[in-house]
């Protein structure tokens, strides 16, 4: 595929207004972009509204922001219920939906019919294969994995993800659109858990076995690796923040694609049967009792 020369970002359109979806797009809004976070549901929407006025307050609160730089994100940001009204007229689609492959497969097709010839397409899969996401567009060089972290808003990190038929000038670009962000991107090539995902999983995968069988508990597991392994959030505080069922999806995929090692443990299946799926649903490995909050049915 021939890329058309495009400008440098500054329209972007998030898909999907969970947690992902809001960080993304409140970090992409404070970093001078145009952003439409769309999610066809209107109440996710107006979650993400009163979180995103959260995390600028918090930020103008500690310093890390102006209230100049607050309006602003205000004023660059807006919600859309329509995905042809996000993604009309803009340089770049990151979607971060839940981890499902077909999900995705048929968001990006709906997508690329609707969106500028010359945007980029950039999934925020944690885990799945890039390429066969790519698979189902016309033109599948135009589609990157771009891998961001959560909280968005503090993590540095956006692993590149590239695929069997990725041209060099869009890992180049996307590259340049992290660093845009604030980020330092990292190229990975289209593995089952890239770089990221591979390791972290395995260190949350043996912590809930420990938990699981009795070894400590959680809160010991997690001084464990913040105070004696200068983490800056320990492994359950880790998959209330991502989501149980989130991190439940990842290890099915690495079990079916890279065997026994990654197989979930029951302990985890049993919480995610439960509804205890994190911090989104108020109850996780831990309780966080009035924080709860409404599990969104397709967003990450």
């Amino acid at each position: 595929m021939s890329t058309p020369t495009a400008p440098p970002v500054s329209r972007i359109a998030v898909i999907g207004a969970g947690t992902m979806g809001h960080g993304i797009a409140y970090v992409a809004a404070l970093a001078g972009c145009r952003v439409a976070l769309h999610d066809s549901q209107p109440e996710a929407l107006t979650e993400a509204r009163r979180r995103i006025e959260s995390l600028a307050a918090a930020g103008l609160q500690r310093g890390k922001i102006t209230e100049a730089d607050r309006a602003g994100v205000h004023q660059r940001l807006r919600y859309a219920t329509e995905l042809d009204d996000a993604v009309m007229d803009v340089d770049l689609v990151i979607e971060a939906v839940v981890e499902r492959i077909n999900t995705k497969q048929m968001l990006f097709a709906a997508v690329e019919r609707q969106a500028p010839r010359e945007a980029l397409l950039a999934t925020n899969t944690s885990s799945l294969s890039v390429g066969q996401i790519a698979a189902a567009v016309r033109e599948p060089g135009r589609l990157i994995g771009m891998h961001f972290f959560n909280p968005v808003h503090v993590m540095r990190l956006v692993e590149i993800v590239r695929h069997g038929r990725t041209p060099q000038e869009v890992v180049d670009r996307a590259c340049a659109i992290a660093r845009r962000l604030g980020k330092e991107p990292i190229v990975v090539q289209d593995s089952p858990g890239f770089a990221s995902s591979r390791l972290g999983v395995v260190l949350g995968l043996e912590a809930m076995r420990m938990l699981e069988q009795g070894v400590a508990s959680a809160e010991d597991i997690d001084k464990a690796l913040k105070l004696g392994l200068n983490h800056p959030m320990g492994p359950f505080e880790l998959v209330d923040l991502v989501g149980l069922d989130t991190r439940l999806h990842i290890l099915e995929y690495l079990h079916k694609t890279l065997g026994e090692k990654f197989r979930p443990c029951p302990l985890l299946v049993q919480y995610v049967k439960a509804g205890r799926l994190g911090r989104k649903s108020g109850h996780g490995v831990y309780d966080y009792g009035e924080e709860k909050k409404a599990p969104g049915a397709v967003r990450k």
